[in-house]
């Protein structure tokens, strides 16, 4: 059977028309918003926008994505309209560019907060910005942000968002969705909505504050979502070794500080695994 956009009734296409009214206003930061029906990667397709100048404030959203990128190149793929992949341009040129490691800490705090308020369910931040739900009294991925830095004056940031996956059609069983936690509403264009006025709203205060973490308030909301803080974690670093520990803070630079054996250490990249106590 061939797929078109009413292939399966459960999940409706967005409204684009609507979307943009809704967003793309005078006094929004949002200067364009695009919905595709396929590409491979909205990060990769608005990141070639950047390089040819397109302005800051420019979001592109895809039905599906069939080379959707997560942080260590992991693949991020779900079937057409089960959820939301988008990417937005950011020129935070005012702030020193030592602070631009905020951003994607900051689209968490954005995304999470605003699928709380919007779907009715709990959410929380696992370093440094997957989106957790809970699934049948159990954490499950349903969000991923990766930031990608873009010449000398741009960051995209790319979301996926997990809204109607079902049990089976789930990539991993750590993966989880909206839709198997419970939300009390899956419709995609009002989580759009809100998920970019929260990262409107978070990328105006620390634009405002310098970037500064603490003044802009992002440091102390990041901490108060963040599961992984007080938990026993493995930290896998990139090109090898491991950091095992708890995970007592996020400091000023958004790296995770891990209490080991032989002293505090602050991890800045890598995967961390939330280690279960012995006999849970």
């Amino acid at each position: 059977m061939t797929s078109n956009r009413w292939s399966d009734l459960e999940r409706p296409p967005l409204n684009a028309a609507a979307l943009r009214r809704a967003i793309v206003t005078p006094d929004s930061m949002w200067t364009d918003l695009d919905v595709v029906g396929s590409t491979g990667s909205t990060n990769s397709d608005l990141g070639a926008r950047a390089r040819e100048g397109t302005a800051e404030g420019a979001v592109l959203v895809a039905e599906e994505q069939s080379a959707g990128r997560g942080r260590l190149d992991r693949q991020w793929q779900a079937p057409a309209r089960s959820g939301l992949f988008f990417s937005v341009l950011l020129r935070p040129t005012a702030v020193p560019p030592r602070r631009w490691g905020w951003l994607p800490l900051l689209a968490g705090v954005a995304t999470a907060t605003a699928v709380a308020r919007t779907a009715g369910v709990d959410t929380g931040l696992k370093w440094p910005n997957d989106v957790l739900v809970t699934v049948d009294g159990e954490e499950r991925k349903t969000g991923g942000i990766l930031a990608e830095r873009v010449g000398d004056d741009a960051v995209v940031i790319g979301i996926g968002l997990n809204v109607t996956l079902r049990e089976e059609e789930l990539p991993v069983p750590a993966a989880g969705s909206l839709a198997l936690a419970g939300a009390k509403g899956t419709d995609r264009d009002p989580l759009l909505r809100a998920v970019l006025r929260s990262l409107a709203d978070w990328y105006g205060e620390w634009l405002r504050a310098d970037g500064d973490p603490t003044a802009s308030r992002l440091q102390q909301a990041y901490a108060a979502g963040c599961v992984t803080l007080g938990r026993t974690v493995r930290a896998e670093l990139p090109g090898g070794g491991e950091v095992s520990g708890r995970a007592v803070a996020v400091d000023d630079d958004g790296r995770l500080v891990v209490a080991t054996a032989e002293g505090e250490r602050a991890v800045g990249a890598g995967d961390v695994v939330h280690v279960r106590p012995a006999g849970e």
